[in-house]
């Protein structure tokens, strides 16, 4: 064991795989669940008045009466689909946790709400010429690989309608600007982590030619050793414009966040609406 964790308290090469996923673990699926559903965290969820906010803003700028088919793209258990849901809009979801979509299924059947859940990983998207928009929220997209972004965007392209929108947001590198390498660790019987005895040891670690920056835990118990590792890539307005473009996007407008904020170049966070073209 003692040479299989000296490997890994080495900084990764970037976007190096972990072991345990975040969101198909057993158990920290538990955790994750939790988190979505704490009405008050900013954490896998932003706290629920925000979401309110957010979706009340996008169905300020894309209202339901002209872009009707919306899909969530990493909905969780389902807290903006069912405010989509609130302001008009024909509803899917999407994740990859299957913990988490059952919720929404439940939690959709329990209140007689129209909404249509998918579980599955979003980089396997296979729908044509079907939603008016794609949300993609809470920088979801900045943990990709810039192989799977682009990936995405294209996916996200075809199964988007004529003239239909794609929303996501993205971090900027102020966001992480005062944050330095660290490492630390600490000992705990059961936690978020793991549900029994274990030391946590976590890293965070900046890449800074590439942008990116990532958050590694490495969890030991007596069985084995294991590590996530969460990469977030950060954005200036013209790397995400050029992706967009790569992707077929031509008409973009940008906000400084995903409650329609102006945008400003010193900003911690960039939303942008971006619209594909009238073809196919």
């Amino acid at each position: 064991m003692l040479t299989e964790l000296s490997s890994m308290v080495k900084k990764p090469t970037l976007y190096e795989k972990g072991t345990v996923n975040l969101w198909t673990d057993e158990h920290i699926s538990k955790g994750m669940l939790e988190a979505h559903l704490n009405p008050n965290w900013d954490a896998a969820t932003r706290n629920h008045a925000t979401v309110r906010e957010i979706v009340d803003w996008i169905s300020s700028v894309a209202p339901a009466k002209r872009y009707c088919d919306l899909l969530d793209l990493g909905c969780g258990p389902g807290i903006y689909t069912e405010e989509f849901n609130r302001v008009g809009y024909a509803v899917s979801g999407m994740d990859i946790s299957e913990r988490s979509i059952n919720y929404a299924q439940n939690a959709a059947q329990e209140k007689s709400l129209p909404i249509t859940y998918h579980h599955q990983n979003y980089l396997t998207l296979d729908f044509v010429a079907q939603f008016d928009i794609i949300t993609v929220i809470y920088y979801d997209f900045g943990v990709l690989s810039s192989e799977d972004r682009a990936r995405l965007l294209r996916k996200i392209y075809t199964a988007l309608k004529p003239e239909g929108l794609l929303i996501l947001e993205v971090l900027t590198s102020k966001h992480f600007s005062d944050q330095q390498e660290r490492n630390s660790w600490e000992y705990a019987e059961k936690g978020f982590f793991c549900e029994e005895p274990h030391l946590l040891l976590h890293s965070f670690y900046r890449y800074d030619e590439q942008s990116t920056v990532l958050d590694r835990h490495i969890i030991i118990t007596e069985q084995n050793v294991r590590h996530i590792n969460t990469f977030q890539h950060t954005f200036t307005k013209d790397e995400l414009s050029q992706d967009l473009d790569i992707a077929g996007y031509k008409t973009k407008t940008f906000y400084g966040n995903m409650t329609g904020s102006d945008y400003c170049d010193d900003g911690n966070e960039i939303c942008v609406v971006a619209k594909k073209g009238g073809g196919s």
